[in-house]
Parts: C-alpha cells; structure tokens; sequence
C-alpha cells in the first residue's frame, strides 16, 4: 500500500471518529438542556389566579411603574367555573406596582426535589404585614442570600384599598415557609429546596392586608381593630379575578405548621365572603355540570 493511501485512510478515519464524538457531545447537552427544562416547567395553569395584564411575567424589576397603562384586569370567561359580575366592573381600586429583588421569589416547578410530579391545584392564602406597607416592599425589594429570610407576596392591599402588585402570579412568591394545605383530598405541600421545609408555596398565591397601626410592633398579639372597608373590597374584587374555589382560599394562620403564624389577626371571614360573592358569581356552564 503507497503512503498516500494508507494516509488517507487514517485521515479519514480520524474525521470520523471526531464527528462521532461532537455528535455524542452535543447529545448530553441537548439532553441537560431538556432535563434542566422539565424540572423548572411551571406545573399551574396559573390563569387561575388573579391576573393584571399591566404585570409582566418577567422580573417584576423590569417594570417602569412611571409608565405603565391604566390598570386592566382580566375578566373570567363564561366557560369557566366563575366569571366577574356588574359590582365588579362598577368597583375600581387604586394599585401601585413594586420590583421584588429576584432573590425573594422564584419559579413554580412541576417536580419536587425527589422527582414526584408537583400537580396541586391552586390556593389563595391570606396574611397580614404586621408592619406598614412600605416597610414589606422595602424588605422584598431588598437582597437576602439567606434562603430561610426570604420572603415575598404577590400582592398586598394598603389601608386606602390601593392593591400593590408585587410578584407576577406565574413566579413563586415565598410567602409561606413550613405549611400544608388541608384539603378534601388529603394532605398537600411541596418540597422544593432539600434544605428547607415542605411548603404550599408552589402552588400558592399569596395576598396580604397592610397591618393597621394598632397592631404593629407587638408580635404576641390576639387581635387588633382589623381592616377597613376599602381593604375588603379590594381584597374581594382582586381574588374574584381568580378561578380559585371557596374550600381553597386559606389564610397564614391555617397552612402554617411552625406554630408561630396567626395572620390575618381579626379577619372577618364572612363579610370577605360576601363581598367575594357579589364580585364572582358561577357561570351558567359550570352550573349545568353540577
């Protein structure tokens, strides 16, 4: 065999061994790509919480509230199990929009960290600031390295009834650190940190009432002169946006499981209630199939 050839088998040999390993090389990236993909899929529908069209589901930073469009909400269609009623349209809050620093809320993941399938069903769990409005926003706009500090809402609703928008509804507020959901079902909570406690965070969505005076600084207290009708009203009207049921609204002090949560203090359930339900009201098709 001339050398010639018996060097241009080795080329050739060689170009195709090289071509084999880029191809194998870009296999495990692809698959990286995609199993890296899967674990942080948003596991919700988040339609069914409240939306606000002017909020990005990017980083809520990226928001220029010096130019944002008057507020828009999304009214339910008539196919699903609620939808916005005339007192709705008639009521019209105020709202502001506040960045919360990326390392206080996260993605809403379709597996816990075992594995398992994360498919719950969506929540709304209530609280309380337990200080002013302004002093939460500026605790949420500030950086916490510290997993077991962080801390965020998606929304919170002032004295004045101004709703704040904080964290999109399809990000992961970390409002809720040990807790579960008691529901017909059973027991529901998820784990998404292996360093932390199993929470109702991935499937939550967090609203708060500012605190009113009376009850701050005091953490051991029972009760307080509660919220004013302008908080209630708000509080109704944006949770009508939602397709949340009833059975599955919450409040801190029922999901929590550290023994050391009772927000909302003074909550008036029925009268929330109330005004929920002449805010929603069950579309004709949903009732058809019941």
């Amino acid at each position: 065999m001339k050398f010639t050839e018996w060097a241009t088998r080795i080329l050739l040999i060689s170009l195709m061994l090289t071509t084999l390993m880029i191809v194998l090389s870009l296999g495990r990236i692809q698959t990286k790509i995609t199993s890296d993909a899967e674990v942080a899929d948003i596991t919700l529908d988040w339609s069914q919480y409240p939306q606000a069209e002017l909020q990005s589901a990017n980083s809520p930073e990226e928001e220029d509230s010096e130019d944002v469009p008057p507020a828009s909400v999304t009214t339910t269609p008539n196919s699903g199990r609620y939808r916005t009623t005339e007192a709705f349209n008639r009521y019209s809050p105020n709202y502001e929009i506040a960045g919360v620093h990326p390392s206080n809320y996260g993605q809403r993941y379709s597996h816990d960290v075992n594995g398992l399938p994360a498919n719950n069903q969506a929540i709304i769990v209530l609280h309380e600031t337990a200080s002013s409005a302004a002093s939460a926003v500026n605790f949420f706009q500030t950086p916490h390295e510290d997993d077991s500090v962080q801390a965020s809402y998606h929304a919170l609703v002032k004295l004045d009834g101004t709703i704040i928008y904080l964290v999109p509804p399809d990000k992961r507020a970390y409002g809720a650190a040990n807790s579960v959901f008691e529901s017909p079902n059973g027991t529901e909570t998820v784990v998404t940190n292996a360093n932390l406690a199993s929470s109702v965070n991935n499937f939550a969505y967090h609203v708060s009432l500012e605190t009113p005076p009376d009850g701050r600084g005091n953490n051991f207290l029972k009760s307080h002169s509660g919220y004013t009708d302008l908080q209630y009203n708000s509080l109704a009207w944006l949770i009508a946006q939602s397709q949340v049921p009833d059975y599955r609204i919450t409040t801190h002090a029922d999901v929590d499981r550290s023994g050391q949560k009772v927000d909302p203090l003074s909550f008036d359930g029925d009268k929330f209630l109330g005004l929920l339900h002449s805010y929603r009201e069950l579309t004709p098709a949903f009732q058809a199939q019941n």
